[in-house]
């Protein structure tokens, strides 16, 4: 961390000058390595039409939270992690077993998760007000040991993404392809849930519930719209991924508004500018 605190002094900035403002130093790290996992993600929720399911975890960690709460867990970020993985595990098993919509399945366990954490919160008597921290998230507030964490995530999505990617790139374009290539598809689509899950889980009270989905949507879109193919497509939405972060955190520090929103209003921009070069480059 050291390293990295002289490395900052060398910016134009106030706080990057050495002894000030160090929670800025912390989260523009943090955006650096959680930028690329959000990306790398992203780009298989989107092919996989995962957008909705990634959005319902959100729910799902909610209703963890509340649990952890009340059984009173020191640290009821894990009671979530364990609920959200949980909630995955059972969303992909109903998928598989009951031959019903996808878009079904996930809507009937978002809509029951989020109304269960709403329904244990207010009956706790504590209402929902110390959650909502959670709905809106607050990455300046990211200490040392959250960086280490997130290095470790880093570090093991990059080791699962080298091992596993062909394997769901493959069932992304045909599931039965994938199938008669000897792809358990069931398998690598839960370990590729729960990963997801585990990610969306921990990062909350950094990005904030309301707009974590988009994270994992809108680079991967953005960079769809002009990809031209797979290894592109992974590069530039990492590429968005890590530009929105750094742009967004200097935007919020400066306006002072909510770091993830002002991110996503970033990613958004690079979306619609995609949009428009893609329509130029096909005609």
């Amino acid at each position: 961390m050291e390293l990295w605190y002289r490395l900052l002094s060398v910016l134009p900035f106030d706080w990057a000058q050495p002894g000030r403002l160090m929670f800025m130093k912390n989260a523009l790290l943090a955006i650096l390595l959680l930028a690329p996992v959000f990306a790398l993600l992203g780009t298989m929720v989107v092919n996989n039409r995962m957008s909705f399911f990634s959005d319902a975890l959100g729910h799902g960690a909610f209703t963890g939270l509340v649990i952890g709460g009340m059984l009173g867990f020191l640290v009821p970020m894990w009671a979530a992690v364990i609920f959200s993985v949980l909630f995955s595990v059972a969303v992909t098993t109903v998928r598989y077993r009951s031959g019903m919509a996808p878009d079904t399945v996930i809507g009937v366990f978002s809509s029951a998760a989020v109304a269960l954490g709403i329904f244990l919160a207010t009956g706790s008597g504590s209402g929902t007000a110390r959650l909502s921290a959670f709905l809106i998230g607050d990455i300046l507030s990211i200490g040392k040991k959250d960086i280490l964490l997130l290095v470790l995530v880093l570090g093991g999505v990059l080791v699962l993404w080298a091992l596993y990617f062909n394997r769901l790139l493959l069932i992304s374009i045909s599931p039965s392809l994938a199938r008669s290539r000897g792809v358990r598809v069931f398998r690598e689509e839960l370990l590729f849930t729960v990963l997801v899950a585990v990610i969306v889980t921990i990062s909350m009270p950094w990005i904030g519930l309301l707009v974590i989905n988009s994270f994992l949507v809108l680079p991967a879109a953005a960079s769809r719209n002009t990809a031209s193919g797979s290894r592109q497509y992974t590069l530039l939405a990492v590429l968005v991924s890590i530009v929105s972060g750094v742009a967004g955190l200097f935007a919020s520090y400066a306006a002072d508004t909510a770091t993830g929103a002002t991110i996503v209003l970033v990613m958004t921009g690079f979306f619609f500018v995609s949009m428009l070069l893609g329509r130029r480059g096909a005609g």
